[in-house]
C-alpha cells in the first residue's frame, strides 16, 4: 500500500504538481466566479457551493489535460523521453485512463448539484478536450502548422473560464454578460504566456525530439513572441477591468508585471542561461496569478 501511494505522489509531483497546480487553480476558478459576479453587481461574497464546485471541476479539467497528454505524446516520450514517469512503466495509460474517467464522474455530479444546465457546459468543455487529444483529427497537419497548433489547444482555456463564470452567472438564472467576453479573452493571452513560457529553453538545455519555441523559432524570437504574448494580454485583461471598474489597480499590476517581464526577457536575450530561462517560466505564473486576484478576487473582497 505504501508502495502504491509512493509511485502517485512521485507522478503528481513530476508531472502534475497538487499543491503548487492547485494554488493557481484555485485563483483562476475564483477569479472567474467572482469577476461573473461582479459583472452581474452582485455585492456580496460569491456562493460557497459555487466556488467549490468551480475549483473541484477546473481542477479535474487540468488534470484531464495533463493525462491527454500521456496518451497524445506516449509514442514521443518513449522515444525520446524514457525518463518521464509512463514510460519507465511507474504509472500505465490504463490507470491515468481511469482516474481521468473517476475524475469526470465527480464533475458531473458537481455541476449537476449545483444546477442541471451546468452538465451541459461541463459536456461542451469535455468534448473540445476529446478533441484536443485526437489533435482534432488533422494531427500531422497541426504538427506543420506550429503557431495554429497553439491557438487550437489554447481556446481550451477561455472555454475552461467560461465554465467557472456559469458556476456564477448560469446558477443564479441570469444569461452571460457579453461585455464578460473580455475576460475570457484575457484568459486566452494568459494560457500563451503560459504555454510559450514554459517550453522556452537555453541553448543547451534543448532535447532532442522535445519541441520548444526556443527550438522552433530560436530563443531570440521566442522571447519576442513570449512578451508579445503578455502586451495582448495586457489589452485583453485592461478591457476586462474596465467592464468592472478596476482600471487603476489592475492598470498597476499588469503594467509592473509587463516591465518586469521585458527585464526578464532582454537579460535572457544576452544571457541565454538556465537559470533566466526558468525565470521567464516563473514569471508566466506570476503573471497568470496575479492577474486573476486583481480581476476577480482582490475587488471582490474588498
Amino acid at each position: 500500500m505504501l508502495l502504491e501511494q509512493n509511485r502517485w505522489w512521485i507522478y503528481q509531483k513530476e508531472r502534475f504538481p497538487v499543491f503548487k497546480n492547485g494554488i493557481l487553480i484555485a485563483v483562476f476558478s475564483g477569479s472567474a466566479v467572482g469577476y461573473s459576479g461582479l459583472l452581474r453587481g452582485n455585492g456580496s461574497l460569491p456562493n460557497l457551493s459555487s466556488l467549490l464546485v468551480a475549483f473541484t471541476t477546473i481542477f479535474i479539467f487540468f488534470l484531464q489535460l495533463r493525462i491527454a497528454d500521456e496518451f497524445k505524446d506516449f509514442s514521443e516520450d518513449a522515444r525520446y523521453r524514457s525518463y518521464r514517469p509512463v514510460p519507465r512503466g511507474l504509472v500505465s495509460l490504463d490507470e491515468l485512463g481511469w482516474v481521468s474517467i473517476f475524475g469526470a464522474l465527480i464533475q458531473l455530479s458537481a455541476s449537476f448539484y449545483l444546477s442541471p444546465w451546468l452538465a451541459l457546459v461541463l459536456g461542451g468543455v469535455w468534448l473540445y478536450i476529446g478533441l484536443m487529444s485526437q489533435e482534432f483529427f488533422v494531427a500531422k497537419w497541426l504538427k506543420a502548422n506550429p503557431v495554429i497548433y497553439m491557438l487550437s489547444h489554447m481556446l481550451i482555456m477561455p472555454l475552461i473560464n467560461f465554465y467557472g463564470t456559469a458556476c456564477d452567472w448560469l446558477v443564479s438564472g441570469t444569461p452571460f454578460p457579453l461585455n464578460g467576453l473580455w475576460f475570457l479573452l484575457a484568459s486566452f493571452f494568459n494560457g500563451m504566456v503560459i504555454e510559450i513560457g514554459r517550453k522556452i529553453r537555453a541553448p543547451n538545455d534543448e532535447e532532442f525530439g522535445v519541441e520548444t519555441y526556443s527550438s522552433l523559432w530560436g530563443y531570440k524570437n521566442a522571447v519576442l513572441v513570449w512578451l508579445f504574448a503578455l502586451g495582448l494580454g495586457t489589452l485583453a485583461t485592461w478591457f476586462a477591468a474596465y467592464q468592472i471598474g478596476e482600471v487603476t489597480l489592475v492598470g498597476f499590476v499588469v503594467v509592473t508585471l509587463l516591465f518586469c517581464a521585458v527585464g526578464v526577457g532582454w537579460v535572457f536575450r544576452r544571457q541565454p542561461v538556465t537559470k533566466w530561462a526558468n525565470l521567464i517560466d516563473t514569471m508566466s505564473g506570476l503573471w497568470t496569478l496575479f492577474v486573476y486576484l486583481s480581476l476577480g478576487i482582490i475587488p471582490t473582497l474588498v
